[in-house]
């Protein structure tokens, strides 16, 4: 199967170099290019991409407002947000809006492509060690009341084994961890991961993950 794929980025350099990149993989098709977050709306209907690889800073409408609007809609393609930072408050907006994961712009070709696939499977593009790290941040910043009020009540949806599944994912835990941890199996584990997702309107494991930690289920020192 070709995956398709856009490219959103307001500096060419970074587009030539993405494309070229990403041109040479067998399964990989570049069916469109876009400087700015404007642009995507229009460059989606027209390619019905697989995939959008999303720059977050771009001058009039950046990659994060650009994501929020792409996934509100049906049917939306994946996206990865570009970036130099490896966790901050632009890429947390990004995992709540409902990116799928992220990746630097300086990381090797190789893994580029492999995110890319990754993504195009349904997977997102974090390991459980970078999640914990998202985590840590997360649980780091000041405590926000609200926030934490409204996700505990969210979670009051799940039945108690699909909660311990999401905490589990909260800690970063692979489905084949989560198995072992809870005493199940992995389809098992799937089964109660998309259930979780269906329940609670999310997109994918990570916002899962957010979820978790803005309920204040999970302490910082957990994650080391």
């Amino acid at each position: 199967m070709t995956i398709r794929l856009i490219i959103v980025d307001d500096d060419p350099l970074v587009r030539a170099g993405l494309t070229l990149m990403l041109g040479g993989a067998d399964d990989l098709e570049i069916v469109g290019e876009g400087a700015d977050g404007r642009e995507v709306p229009e460059l989606v209907a027209r390619h019905a991409p697989d995939v959008v690889l999303m720059d977050i800073r771009m001058p009039h409408v950046d990659g994060l407002t650009a994501t929020e609007r792409l996934r509100a809609l049906p049917g939306a393609p994946e996206v990865v947000v570009l970036t130099t930072f490896h966790a901050d408050e632009q890429v947390l907006r990004a995992l709540r809006a409902g990116a799928a994961g992220f990746v630097l712009k300086d990381t090797p070709p190789a893994e580029i492509v492999a995110a890319v696939r990754r993504v195009a499977a349904g997977d997102p593009v974090l390991s459980p060690a970078v999640t914990r790290q998202l985590m840590t941040h997360v649980v780091e910043r000041p405590e926000q009341p609200p926030r934490r009020a409204t996700a505990a009540a969210r979670l009051t949806e799940l039945a108690d084994r699909e909660r311990e599944v999401a905490v589990a994912v909260g800690h970063g835990r692979s489905n084949a961890e989560i198995a072992t941890e809870l005493y199940m199996s992995v389809p098992t584990v799937k089964a109660h991961v998309s259930r979780i997702l269906a329940k609670l309107d999310l997109n994918n494991r990570v916002q899962i993950a957010l979820l978790v930690h803005d309920a204040g289920l999970i302490d910082a020192d957990e994650n080391d």
